[in-house]
């Protein structure tokens, strides 16, 4: 965790621009083996939270010590000469997003007609393409590897994702000629609006900078993935990332929702806070704990936004029973604050900005080192946690040691002792001493002398 926030932000604060990298091809070439292969420890990590299941689409990777994202496009069959629309987005999506792709192929099943198809609409691209020969661990697929040279790409490499073989030199292929920048950032708070389509997301920019308090700057947006707007609310200059921005190009990921996720796990990475809007008219959906997953992954401070407030009849009622629904649904944000609001009339509008304000506060709060320590000393004495194989987890000395998300080291004499179960109730402990509301924490048990 450490090596990651330090990476893709250096020590003036400035953003890292990562680079994109799509896998595409056609069916059961091995996409998925190696996007798992890629992706390590990331999506089990995720898969642990409750409540939540991702489709292994989108992942933060890393390697040698440079972080990028990267893309699973899934299977594109052209062999029946069809070229569905469902395809030809997926396509789009990662030719658009992407800086790199990896044509990955069969090696087995040597050159296909389906694989010609795809390279055509690679060449097209002008992005750089790695054809990745899989399944390069028989005999038969390193006979066939040659075949590939064919496609007239500059970079092939034979593979096996299953095995482990050559991905360091695949990767390093990936990495070859791309320079890390980094993208300067200002002291302003920077807001994302997330979710998924037709929530609102627009009509909730609007509303918020059309809102008495606050002053708008038209400032031109700095990246290609969304528009930045500078406004000025009492008196302090935050800066919106509006992924809803890109209203023409953008067409293509609100018809397939999934991949909406793309844009939106962009600007989390570069906002201080995410609103994640809800649509009180559907209810909460699956694709909503995803992209929440996401925000959670990142360490950002989440403000939950239930839109559409006006079509709501008993308010007060449904209020009670929507923090039931949000509560239910995102178990794995408990701590996330919650706004209800109306884009489209700006009822309750003025409620937004002091959550959001609140919860940026409360994820670089510095708390005392003596407090922490009291707080965990009275949490271990009420309530001593459980011995494992006759030994017993001993709590030594805690302190904070980052902000944004706030973050506290706890001295244990054996971090293997410390079951999920204590984890959350030492963090509930925490929170019911110290506000935290609106931003995660995080908690890291290190064996006494470890560093």
């Amino acid at each position: 965790m450490e090596k990651k926030l330090f990476l893709v932000y250096n020590l003036s604060g400035d953003f890292m621009k990562k680079q994109t990298v799509a896998l595409v091809g056609r069916p059961n070439t091995g996409k998925s083996t190696l996007f798992n292969r890629l992706a390590g420890k990331k999506i089990a990590i995720i898969e642990d939270i409750p409540g939540v299941t991702r489709d292994r689409i989108y992942s933060n990777c890393m390697y040698d010590e440079i972080p990028f994202y990267l893309i699973d496009t899934g299977g594109i069959d052209l062999s029946d000469g069809s070229f569905n629309e469902e395809i030809k987005m997926q396509v789009d999506i990662a030719i658009e997003e992407c800086d790199t792709i990896v044509f990955v192929v069969d090696g087995k099943d040597g050159l296909t007609s389906n694989d010609l198809m795809i390279r055509d609409i690679l060449r097209k691209s002008g992005k750089k393409v790695i054809v990745a020969v899989n399944k390069c661990d028989s005999k038969i697929a390193n006979d066939n590897l040659y075949e590939f040279y064919s496609l007239g790409f500059d970079y092939v490499i034979g593979i096996s994702a299953e095995r482990n073989i050559n991905i360091d030199e695949l990767m390093e292929e990936v990495n070859r000629g791309y320079e890390p920048t980094f993208e300067e950032e200002s002291d302003k708070v920077k807001i994302s609006v997330i979710g998924r389509p037709n929530v609102g997301k627009s009509s909730l920019v609007n509303a918020l900078l059309g809102e008495e308090r606050v002053i708008v700057s038209n400032v031109a947006g700095t990246t290609r993935d969304a528009i930045d707007t500078i406004f000025t609310y009492n008196k302090e200059e935050y800066v919106l990332i509006d992924t809803a921005g890109l209203r023409k190009k953008g067409k293509i990921f609100e018809s397939v929702e999934k991949y909406s996720l793309i844009r939106s796990m962009k600007a989390i990475d570069r906002s201080d806070v995410c609103l994640l809007v809800i649509d009180s008219t559907t209810g909460v959906v699956e694709h909503d704990k995803h992209i929440a997953s996401y925000a959670l992954e990142a360490g950002k401070p989440i403000v939950i936004v239930v839109n559409k407030w006006d079509t709501i009849d008993d308010k007060d009622g449904a209020i009670k029973e929507w923090k039931k629904i949000i509560y239910d649904n995102f178990q794995f944000i408990p701590w996330a604050s919650i706004v209800f609001l109306s884009a489209k009339t700006k009822k309750r509008i003025h409620t937004l900005m002091p959550e959001v304000i609140k919860s940026y506060e409360n994820s670089k709060k510095e708390i005392a080192t003596n407090i922490i320590n009291d707080v965990l000393r009275e949490a271990f004495i009420e309530t001593p946690p459980p011995s494992f194989k006759g030994k017993k987890l001993k709590i030594y000395f805690a302190h904070q040691s980052g902000i944004k998300p706030p973050r506290f080291d706890i001295e244990v004499n054996s971090k293997a002792l410390v079951h999920f179960s204590y984890y959350r109730y030492l963090e509930n402990k925490i929170r019911e001493n110290i506000d935290f509301s609106g931003t995660p924490i995080l908690i890291y048990f290190k064996n006494k002398g470890e560093n």
